[in-house]
């Protein structure tokens, strides 16, 4: 029986929403839901492993789930990017059997995702030890003739190996500007002050645009990011100014509800300087011009 409100009717729109794209195509997605969770966990079941621990020992945040706080001093020392968001971005903005590219590969989700659902995946990250790690967690997990390739280096050089138009997506989680410090290496964006992060993160942007294919979709998962006086860096808004800049157009917004967490708990202190405690990143989606 429906309701006043049409409730049944809703469900079974959503239910066959469900069977066509993973999760319904809106601009919100929520991954506190049981259903999200039990695709995240059957992913992890195939010995998916979490992010190293960066060569300095810093705490690595989790990216896929934090909120934008550095004072939490009790967030893991580990990380896994969400696998069942793979899942729902490739299968809405990638054709069948395309091909990613990942300028800021980090942990090896996001490839062993790709390669699993018949993608082809390329990424590129500045540390040694994390690409040597995603290529022993894949070969534990795909066929030999089915890996992800990670190449070994700064995105701002590595992406002129590759031809221009070569790519069907671009897919990627950049650094949270210096939330978390991944190396002290030259070329790492993680530990360059904000105007230099800017300056290179729209650099490589740039780069990569020039490798996707015209009519291809670029993803981007960012969240906000304090400066040492409580104010928010734009990182969101200056994503968006460097896809511009690289002749993208901005094409959809999708707010990913995170997993509250240590939210409630850091929420009171929080508000004693009345900052807002997120619980939540956007995905920005850009689209080539044909």
């Amino acid at each position: 029986m429906v309701n006043l409100f049409g409730e049944e009717e809703l469900d079974v729109t959503r239910s066959i929403l469900r069977q066509k794209f993973i999760e319904p195509p809106f601009s919100i997605l929520d991954t506190r839901q049981a259903g999200w969770q039990e695709r995240k966990r059957t992913w992890k079941q195939l010995g998916i492993r979490p992010e190293i621990v960066n060569n300095n020992n810093t705490k690595t945040f989790n990216i896929s789930e934090w909120a934008s706080e550095k004072a939490d001093k009790d967030m893991p020392a580990i990380s896994i990017f969400d696998p069942a968001l793979c899942e729902v971005i490739y299968k809405w903005f990638c054709p069948d059997g395309g091909s990613i590219l990942d300028p800021f590969a980090g942990g090896a989700v996001r490839g062993i995702v790709a390669n699993f659902m018949g993608y082809r995946y390329t990424g590129i990250d500045i540390r040694q030890e994390q690409i040597d790690d995603n290529r022993n967690q894949a070969l534990d997990i795909l066929p030999v003739d089915n890996q992800p390739q990670w190449y070994v280096g700064d995105s701002l050089y590595e992406l002129d190996r590759f031809q221009e138009e070569s790519f069907d997506m671009i897919f990627s989680c950049p650094p949270y500007m210096d939330l978390e410090v991944y190396s002290d290496l030259k070329g790492d964006l993680s530990n360059m002050t904000h105007k230099d992060f800017l300056g290179a993160y729209g650099s490589i942007i740039y780069k990569a645009c020039q490798r996707l294919k015209p009519g291809g979709y670029a993803c981007f998962v960012v969240g906000e990011v304090r400066d040492k006086k409580g104010y928010f860096c734009g990182l969101v808004p200056s994503t968006i100014i460097s896809f511009a800049r690289a002749g993208l157009g901005y094409y959809n917004e999708i707010i990913l509800v995170t997993p509250t967490g240590t939210a409630a708990i850091r929420a009171d202190g929080s508000m004693k300087n009345k900052k807002i405690v997120r619980t939540h990143q956007n995905i920005l989606v850009f689209k080539k011009g044909v």
